[in-house]
């Protein structure tokens, strides 16, 4: 989870009442899941990146290579997120919050 003291920080967000250790283990999934979708912990942070430049400039103002990683990104936070949630089942407002911090 980190790269050049760069972390990160997943947490579960708008979800409904439950015990703190149901929200660790969504939490967790959704971690590992991002990690192994993305090829291992070391790739979340370039991804991750690379997806805010690209929507944040559009794909017209960016490489190819950083559109790649921007897509890779996306796709990986999709199966992510689906992982934290299997075993807790949707919640409209509930999100999976991912945050860089030094």
């Amino acid at each position: 989870m980190t790269l050049n003291s760069m972390t990160y920080r997943i947490t579960l967000q708008d979800f409904p009442e439950i015990p703190d250790n149901t929200r660790a283990k969504a939490e967790e999934q959704y971690r590992r899941a991002l990690e192994k979708a993305l090829g291992g912990p070391d790739e979340v942070i370039p991804a991750y990146r690379a997806w805010l430049s690209v929507s944040e400039s559009g794909n017209d103002q960016v490489g190819k290579e950083e559109v790649s990683q921007a897509t890779r990104w996306q796709k990986a936070s999709d199966l992510a997120r689906q992982a934290g949630f299997r075993s807790l089942g949707e919640s409209a407002e509930a999100y999976f919050e991912f945050k860089l911090s030094s």
